[in-house]
């Protein structure tokens, strides 16, 4: 007979004979469970088996534990008694590290980017142990929800071209900017969100909210960047194909700032991506799990995460683990050296 077939007899034993000496505890059902469970833990070391015996053990008698868990009762008798070890010590502050870390960060961070976190408060940990401790806790990040498009581009107005041609990397800031146009569900109604992103730091350099996505909530926005980033002439300008931004109002700023106009393709959203991208974070960190009961309640939020959450905390992989104003500053500080 094979060892994993004794291995298996020896497991249903166990299950039956505990069915059979503790009627009514647990039930059938969650003794099978039980130890169908244990089936996981008798492929790891002893310390899981004993940890999970003393789980059990008020459940079912520790003969029957000790069989299917194929240890001794002296040697769990003698774990108990053995005084926590140092790593073990250390777990439950890791716990609490990493539990904080996690509401920190909004929950939004996975295991690398929790790693650097905890990294910048004086707490070094392996991602791995990360990992681990994520999944005792039960702690995930916020999930994405399905892409919805609310652009219109049902009009008669002049198209630009495509200039920006889903030229995403760029060497410096305000050398192309996307926009675009969201809406948040609050009680009262819908509230619109116009925003423009600096491809180079991926920072949000404008922003206006209103209770319509008329022309004028996207030249506030726009309004809003020039006044704070004074881009030289020949920033790119890039938006969908919506009325907002072909309107004639909008289109004659940006050529008075000399800043080139760019539009996506028909119904491609890929090349408006970086935005829309935001626009999923934004969801995911901030508006899905939040009911807003007033538009002004939606808009000191939505400020709140934009200006200091987003723009200076959250840090970003392809920044090198930088928010987007640690990535202009750093980037502006080596031209300062250059010079």
């Amino acid at each position: 007979m094979s060892r994993a077939r004794r291995s298996a007899e020896t497991v249903d034993r166990g299950r039956k004979g505990t069915e059979a000496v503790t009627p009514g505890v647990g039930g059938g059902d969650d003794g099978a469970r039980c130890f169908k469970k244990s089936r996981r833990v008798l492929c790891q070391g002893v310390t899981a088996r004993y940890a999970l015996m003393e789980t059990l053990k008020h459940r079912f008698p520790l003969t029957v534990l000790c069989r299917v868990f194929r240890v001794s009762r002296s040697g769990f008798y003698a774990w108990r008694r053995r005084p926590p070890s140092i790593r073990s010590g250390q777990e439950g502050r890791l716990q609490a590290e990493i539990r904080a870390a996690h509401e920190r960060t909004r929950q939004t961070y996975g295991p690398e980017r929790l790693q650097r976190d905890l990294a910048a408060q004086g707490v070094r940990v392996g991602v791995h142990r990360i990992k681990r401790i994520r999944r005792q806790l039960g702690l995930r990040c916020r999930q994405k929800r399905r892409f919805r498009v609310t652009t219109d581009s049902r009009h008669a107005l002049p198209i630009a071209a495509n200039v920006l041609g889903q030229g995403f990397r760029v060497q410096r800031p305000n050398q192309a900017w996307v926009s675009n146009i969201t809406d948040v569900a609050t009680d009262e109604g819908w509230l619109y969100l116009a925003g423009i992103k600096d491809l180079h730091s991926g920072r949000i350099v404008g922003y206006a909210m209103a209770d319509h996505r008329r022309q004028s909530l996207v030249i506030q926005a726009l309004e809003q960047a020039l006044r704070t980033r004074r881009p030289q002439p020949g920033l790119i300008c890039h938006s969908d194909r919506g009325s907002q931004y072909c309107a004639l109002d909008y289109q004659q700023r940006l050529h008075q700032r000399g800043l080139q106009s760019s539009m996506s393709r028909r119904g491609n959203c890929y090349d408006n991506a970086p935005i829309e991208s935001f626009w999923g974070t934004l969801k995911t960190e901030l508006v899905h799990p939040r009911r807003f009961e007033t538009r002004q309640q939606a808009i000191q939020q939505l400020t709140d995460y934009i200006e200091l959450f987003y723009n200076r905390q959250r840090i970003q992989a392809r920044l090198g683990y930088l928010s987007p104003a640690a990535f202009e500053q750093r980037f502006y500080q080596r031209q300062l050296k250059k010079t």
